[in-house]
């Protein structure tokens, strides 16, 4: 039996935000994960297991389209009590990361905070 050399294969390596451009592709409305691992030369499996390792590091979220507004009810917040100690917030960016912090913190170093991680 011969066999001949064609070439050397060459695993393509895909940086997490080429990922996640895959993985929002499989979610947007209308797109099978089939169609979307024809288009981009995958597996359907490989799509699954990007998405399971992306949300493991806090990049992916099945909410991930969701937008939330700042509301302002300032009669609702002069009547509504503080609350005695602080609780958990999860604040999802724009980005996909995920931010966990505590309600007692500073308005302002919060938004030091967001401003880093949008830009890192």
């Amino acid at each position: 039996m011969l066999g001949e050399v064609l070439g050397v294969e060459r695993r393509r390596r895909w940086s997490d935000d080429e990922k996640l451009e895959v993985v929002l592709a499989a979610a947007a409305d209308g797109a099978t994960v089939t169609q979307v691992a024809q288009r981009y030369e995958v597996t359907r499996s490989q799509i699954y297991r990007w998405r399971r390792e992306l949300k493991q590091k806090g990049l992916w979220s099945p909410g991930h389209g969701a937008h939330f507004l700042p509301v302002d009810f300032p009669e609702l917040a002069a009547a509504a009590p503080r609350p005695s100690r602080p609780v958990p917030v999860e604040l999802r960016l724009a980005n996909g990361r995920c931010l966990r912090f505590d309600s007692g913190m500073d308005g302002e170093a919060l938004t030091r905070l967001i401003r880093a991680v949008e830009a890192a």
